[in-house]
């Protein structure tokens, strides 16, 4: 299993639409989207990745954390909107200990995971909240169009130039690239799922839980859905 980490994701599902005073289910899944493969709770590639923090940031700021509770392929939270407006749920997980794939040719590396997603509640669409000060995280800003519009920002700093990954579970998937203001536009042609990821190398060492690595492997995730 440790031979497929990289290869697997985080990430939130959620429905994108919710109304004042109804609970809001959110899932936290591990796996590969693409392939269809979803981790059980409890099996070893889950175990690794079960610290992750769950918070829900309301339009007007508010930030509220979330416990779980554990099923069998994914963990299960609750909210419950008290307003109108763009809410965005973010996951966070630095706390993954650190791998070695220098068989692999790929070095010794830790692992930050990052994921959100979108929840608009009646009018007053916005951009969604980013907050990862310390890695990689997605803007969903209102589009003009049916386009989805994203932003990519690494430590509040837009990346310019980077490669976004779109996939379906069904193993389609399609590589673009950021602007120069990090951002990115594309359609969701079928009525399906998709899952957005970027990800990146920060070439900085250190160590964690005095294990030694040579660089952080970022990861953000968002599950879109038509």
């Amino acid at each position: 299993m440790v031979g497929n980490i990289q290869a697997h994701a985080l990430w939130v599902s959620t429905n994108q639409t919710g109304s004042v005073g109804e609970a809001q289910e959110i899932k936290v899944y591990f796996g590969e989207f693409t392939y269809g493969v979803i981790e059980e709770v409890g099996g070893e590639g889950f175990e690794m990745m079960k610290d992750f923090s769950l918070w829900v940031i309301s339009p007007s700021g508010e930030k509220t954390s979330l416990g779980v509770e554990a099923k069998e392929t994914y963990y299960l939270a609750t909210y419950t909107p008290s307003e109108e407006g763009t809410f965005t749920v973010v996951l966070d997980n630095d706390k993954i200990d650190v791998i070695d794939y220098s068989e692999y040719d790929f070095g010794i590396f830790k692992t930050h995971y990052h994921s959100v997603a979108k929840i608009q509640v009646g009018e007053g669409e916005a951009d969604t909240h980013t907050d990862n000060q310390t890695g990689i995280t997605l803007k969903d800003m209102p589009s003009s169009d049916e386009n989805v519009q994203l932003q990519v920002l690494f430590k509040g700093d837009a990346m310019a130039e980077t490669e976004v990954k779109v996939f379906v579970a069904d193993q389609w998937s399609k590589t673009l690239k950021t602007d120069k203001t990090g951002k990115v536009s594309f359609a969701l042609p079928w009525e399906t799922d998709y899952l957005v990821e970027v990800t990146t190398e920060e070439r900085v060492p250190g160590t964690y839980n005095g294990e030694a690595y040579e660089f952080v492997w970022h990861c953000v995730t968002q599950q879109l859905s038509k």
